[in-house]
């Protein structure tokens, strides 16, 4: 009974692990609101989309990695320390 009890949570386990890991699988959707692009303020592995090293959401490497975007309301950006409109080298 135990063992079936383990083997039944571990494939529970395994499939929802999955189904998070593919959640990030392409670009972030475009949000409803008046949004710009903000580089440099993500931390790892919370980008929107694209980097010059990683091609989809949820993959930067680096908290506040120059190249890492996320949307912000349009006109935030600025107002955010370390916050860019154009990607950072």
């Amino acid at each position: 009974m135990n063992t079936t009890r383990i083997l039944i949570g571990s494939a529970l386990a395994a499939m929802t692990s999955m189904a998070t890991s593919n959640a990030f699988a392409g670009p972030a959707a475009q949000p409803e609101f008046s949004f710009e692009k903000c580089y440099g303020v993500v931390k790892a592995s919370l980008n929107d989309c694209q980097t010059a090293t990683h091609s989809c959401a949820g993959t930067s490497t680096a908290d506040n990695q120059g190249d890492a975007w996320i949307y912000v309301p349009a006109g935030t950006c600025a107002k955010i320390s370390g916050g860019a409109i154009e990607p950072k080298t």
